[in-house]
């Protein structure tokens, strides 16, 4: 018996994949909804209460390819160094502008960064989410040839308004089927 418990806990340890740490904490309103969001493919547009948008993609291989069309987009240049630590990069919330000196500080020390980041901007002079969004759809079909799913997480706080610009935004460009990230809660139960 000490030995099957042995093999178990080897095997979960070996086998246990950690959640990248979150750059914003979302605390995700409740809803009795019990649909799955996938596993993989999914580009993930987080707003937290404080109105700012995050963008992140669960592939590494998907986030170089699209940071390699946004930065060809936005003329700029990024360095090997910076293309790897961003394709480790669970997501973000600067703008492309910004994204390299987000790259060059060290893990440990972007928290403070983070919080202080304004969002990725969407606004309609400057509407770099919808380009991170339409790039990485487009590397995702090219590399794994499969449908990216849309997820938006908002937190149970955010402003409306914001959410409701992140729709419109993806309405804009034809993106009419997304999810909402919530937490599930007990259906309620029928009076009889």
């Amino acid at each position: 018996m000490v030995d099957l418990a042995f093999l178990l806990v080897t095997f979960f340890m070996l086998t246990t994949k950690f959640a990248p740490d979150e750059v914003v904490v979302v605390d995700t309103p409740s809803s009795i909804s019990d649909i799955k969001l996938p596993e993989s493919n999914v580009i993930t547009l987080t707003v937290d209460k404080n109105k700012r948008v995050f963008f992140g993609v669960d592939a590494p291989e998907t986030r170089k390819l699209a940071l390699q069309r946004v930065a060809a987009k936005y003329g700029v240049n990024f360095t090997a160094d910076q293309a790897k630590e961003f394709s480790n990069l669970p997501s973000f919330g600067v703008s492309v502008g910004q994204l390299g000196s987000l790259l060059d500080t060290p893990k440990e020390e972007r928290k403070p960064l983070n919080d202080q980041a304004k969002g990725v901007p969407m606004d309609s002079l400057n509407n770099q989410l919808i380009d991170w969004v339409i790039e990485t759809r487009k590397a995702n079909l090219e590399l794994f040839k499969k449908p990216t799913y849309i997820a938006v997480k908002g937190d149970g706080q955010a402003d409306v308004p914001t959410v409701q610009r992140l729709i419109k935004v993806l309405q804009e460009r034809d993106i009419n089927r997304f999810n909402l990230i919530t937490d599930l809660e007990n259906k309620p139960v029928a009076a009889q």
